[in-house]
């Protein structure tokens, strides 16, 4: 059995000797040596690792090692996106808990990770490594050949711990900025891409990981507004709570009110019990409003009493009660110039854009377009138990010049329907429906010179509907309101110019 904690006097005393050699650290790898020799032997263990977080918080690198009395050289091991492949450390991250086994023998976990030794280890003490702030920025985990709880270490080690990150901060800042590309690498947070714009966009959401600032994300239809929405849930400090989506758009005032406040039994006819919203359901965790855009101005002032306040109130109710709910809202549309025209609340915005991140259009990211073909052809084929498709070079190059209207979503539609129509195990460029928007006006009107005037100008009408019409995901009634038509003139148009639903 592990041997009981040493008497407090000589372990304060071995304690205050740790923190004066992790202050004395010249330089960053000296500093995670020392902490790592810390944690062996103020525990008695022959193993300890030091593992921290990257800026993105999407990956794991073990940075220092200390094996039966030797410093073992770390950054060789590393663990990406949700850590799902490594139990224990997955659990201390998420969980932000301490894990404390005293025989490994009898625990479910898999500890694969640890160096192999015999006798193998027998107990295991694995920590959140956490700032000041509470903020979870590594693990600390120490192991040893025999059994017994090392749980009544976690304290002082997290104290210790949280020192020694002090230290890493204040040493990062001497050495000077890195790099952009070092800092921000492209760890796509679910997002697909390595353009100098896709690089900004996860610059920006490594900012917000770690606060619960509002953000606001903007961009055209099918930029990927709900993937980046994720992103900051899922990789931020409230990863392990709820992470609930409402469309703004997709209901009426009266049903979008009691959808995200709840209602108490009786508060309108149909009422027949009590009912919590999508407020209370993510309470602790992330509410995506997708098109705030669309919310009506009367549930706007509720929306901002929830941000200024923390309260909300239920339909039918008088009492508020308080939750604790980070805002992730997104739309496609100019919310500051609505504002200026009274359709949205100038007061509000400023609330949901406390920080804003724009989603660029695919055509502002061209170098991504071939990876993200070729990523959802092999998804699609994945799907459909066959082998992946080639791609001929005239059909990378009628991609290559498209200029996608509907962003990333119309490349994917794209590319399903190009793999379910190839029969030849080789995708070509007549399996891809481009249609006349994959050319600007001049290139069109170049390629139809011999059509007359009025054959040209119904071949822009028609590439401006369709456009118009993809952006708002073929919701007709948006695309008239867009384009400042008559619902049934847009209809006779469309009619007109031969647009079906399978052009959209």
């Amino acid at each position: 059995m592990i041997e009981s904690m040493p008497r407090p006097a000589l372990y304060a005393e071995r304690l205050l000797s740790y923190y004066t050699a992790l202050g004395k650290a010249p330089d960053v790898p000296n500093l995670l040596a020392e902490l790592a020799v810390a944690l062996a032997r103020l525990t008695d263990s022959q193993l300890s690792q030091v593992y921290l977080l990257d800026d993105t918080h999407t990956q794991l690198q073990l940075s220092a090692q200390w094996l039966d009395g030797k410093r073992i050289a770390g950054g060789d091991s590393r663990f990406s996106a949700d850590y799902a492949d490594q139990q224990l450390l997955q659990y201390c991250l998420c969980q932000n808990r301490v894990l404390a086994i005293g025989d490994l023998f009898s625990s479910p976990y898999d500890t694969a990770f640890l160096p192999e030794r015999s006798p193998a280890w027998r107990s295991l003490l694995c920590l959140p490594w956490q700032d000041a702030r509470g903020r979870t920025q590594g693990v600390l985990l120490c192991a040893g050949r025999r059994s017994g709880s090392l749980a009544h270490f976690a304290e002082s080690l997290q104290q210790l711990g949280g020192f020694a990150l002090s230290q890493h901060q204040l040493l990062c800042r001497l050495r000077g900025p890195q790099s952009e590309h070092n800092r921000v690498r492209s760890l796509d947070y679910g997002l697909i891409g390595d353009s100098p714009a896709m690089r900004g966009v996860y610059q920006l959401l490594s900012k917000v990981l770690d606060n619960n600032v509002n953000v606001l994300l903007t961009g055209e239809t099918g930029t990927g507004k709900e993937l980046a929405a994720r992103a900051i849930h899922d990789h931020g400090l409230r990863r392990n709570k709820p992470f609930i989506v409402q469309n703004c758009a997709s209901l009426p005032e009266s049903l979008l009110e009691s959808e995200l406040f709840g209602y108490r039994k009786g508060a309108f006819s149909g009422a027949d019990r009590d009912r919590e919203g999508l407020l209370d359901a993510a309470n602790g965790g992330t509410l995506f409003l997708d098109e705030i855009g669309d919310m009506p101005l009367t549930l706007q002032a509720k929306l901002l009493r929830v941000l200024q306040e923390g309260e909300v109130r239920p339909l039918g109710s008088t009492q508020t009660h308080r939750v604790d709910v980070r805002i992730v809202a997104a739309t496609h549309r100019d919310l500051l110039g609505m504002a200026r025209l009274g359709q949205f609340r100038e007061d509000l915005y400023y609330r949901l854009a406390s920080f804003p991140i724009a989603l660029p259009a695919l055509r502002e990211r061209a170098d991504d377009i071939l990876v993200l073909a070729r990523h959802f052809a092999d998804k699609a084929c994945a799907f459909l138990t066959r082998d992946l498709c080639r791609w001929s070079p005239e059909a990378l190059k009628s991609l290559r010049g498209y200029a996608f209207p509907g962003n990333v979503r119309e490349l994917k539609g794209l590319v399903e329907r190009a793999v379910l129509l190839c029969e030849g195990g080789e995708l070509l460029p007549e399996h891809f429906n481009l249609g006349t928007s994959a050319t600007t006006l001049p290139t069109l009107l170049a390629d139809n010179g011999a059509l007359s005037f009025r054959e040209c100008m119904e071949q822009v009408e028609r590439q401006l509907l369709l456009q118009s019409l993809r952006r708002n995901n073929g919701n007709q009634t948006h695309a008239a309101k867009e384009l400042g038509l008559p619902r049934r003139t847009l209809l006779y148009r469309m009619e007109r110019l031969r647009i079906s639903s399978a052009d959209v």
